[in-house]
């Protein structure tokens, strides 16, 4: 339904050039926006089939590890990062030398930004502006953007597309009424009456108009959605990485929020939310089906060399939850000596179950190349 622009044009001048910036209006949309219940039931099924299989897993967290990192390379490379998944897991175990070191800091503090998020809102901490303030300091806290004032609310003027306010393609709120427009946003966070799908929906496209930081509007808008499925139980872990979808449709994804804010189009919007949702949960389901095949077959293997396997199960075990590491890290870990874990590690290279990746003869680290290569599917730079 198109219902005229969803907030008004103020002016605003720039260097002397007159031009004009958008106010949204107050979110829940007025006349609500009519629901497409079918297409909403959908998504909201094949959460639950995400949430049923993640009870199910003896461990939870064996995959938070990777799915956290897999939705930070992926709503990264929506804004035009380069860095793989294996990448990332290579830097954060101080190897990853040839990687874009920007593009793979940049996608570092997406997890750290995400981390801490989760780890606040489990200790109780409201979803508020100031924690999405919190956030925003992780994101922009060392390497690209560190300099564009990491955890405050912009004070100037930003604009989207173009040279400057008066050719940009869309120009967000001025600053005088940044906080207006935010503190309605934070109220709507919290509206009960609006069901947790509609409201997150509805929320990150009011917050990619608001547009509040310098730098980080899209990934934090992005990390919004699933902080508040999170906090409000829909999602009992962070397994859902919505941005995989929205990377494949990129170009609809930005069009969509431009005719919400002109012609008021909520509805186009929330169906190809709900549509995401919904093929994205259910490709995460089935990834998780595929991944503990995957570790049941290892494991047998493994335990079929009897003893001779040694601490190959404990290996085998810690790499199911972070499937890059090095000799060094699992001494630390597993609190066992270094010959014990390559050997270890000897074994699993002879099953061909892991490989060494780097090529040293020393700092060596060794992927489960088979878990990586299900769980990297679709991270490919755009």
């Amino acid at each position: 339904m198109e219902r005229g622009p969803t907030g008004y044009k103020t002016p605003i001048s720039m260097v002397g050039e007159a031009c004009f910036a958008f106010v949204p209006n107050a979110l829940p949309p007025n006349p609500p926006a009519e629901v497409h219940a079918a297409k909403l039931q959908r998504a909201s099924v094949a959460l639950g089939r995400l949430s049923g299989v993640t009870g199910l897993l003896p461990d939870p967290h064996l995959f938070i590890y990777s799915y956290i990192r897999k939705e930070a390379v992926l709503s990264s490379q929506i804004e035009g990062t380069q860095s793989t998944l294996s990448e990332l897991l290579l830097f954060e175990n101080d190897a990853a030398s040839g990687v874009p070191l920007d593009d793979v800091q940049e996608v570092s503090n997406y997890v750290a930004a995400m981390s801490h998020g989760l780890k606040r809102l489990r200790e109780g901490f409201p979803l508020s502006l100031r924690l999405i303030r919190e956030i925003h300091a992780e994101l922009l806290a060392k390497g690209r953007g560190a300099e564009k004032q990491p955890g405050e609310f912009r004070t100037s003027q930003n604009w989207i597309g173009g040279s400057r306010p008066g050719n940009a393609l869309f120009v967000p709120p001025p600053p005088d009424q940044l906080l207006a427009c935010l503190g309605n946003l934070e109220k709507f966070l919290h509206d009960e009456t609006t069901p947790s799908l509609v409201r997150a929906a509805l929320a990150h496209v009011q917050f990619e108009t608001i547009h509040p930081f310098l730098d980080g509007n899209g990934r934090i808008g992005r990390l919004l959605i699933t902080l508040l499925l999170c906090n409000e139980g829909v999602l009992p872990e962070p397994m859902l990485y919505l941005s995989l979808y929205l990377k494949k449709n990129r170009a609809t994804y930005y069009d969509l929020l431009q005719r919400v804010r002109l012609t008021g189009d909520w509805e186009a919007w929330l169906d190809f939310f709900f549509d995401g949702v919904a093929e994205t949960a259910l490709q995460a389901a089935e990834t998780v089906g595929r991944l503990l095949a995957l570790f049941q077959t290892d494991r047998r293997r493994i335990y079929e060399l009897g003893r001779t396997a040694g601490s190959a199960p404990r290996v085998h075990e810690f790499m199911q939850k972070q499937p890059l590491v090095s000799a060094s890290r699992l001494v630390k870990e597993l609190e066992i000596s270094k010959p014990t874990a390559n050997a270890a590690l000897g074994v699993l290279m002879k099953l061909g179950i892991i490989n060494e990746v780097t090529g040293n003869k020393s700092h060596r680290v060794f992927a489960y190349e088979n878990y990586l290569r299900i769980l990297s599917e679709g991270t490919e730079p755009l």
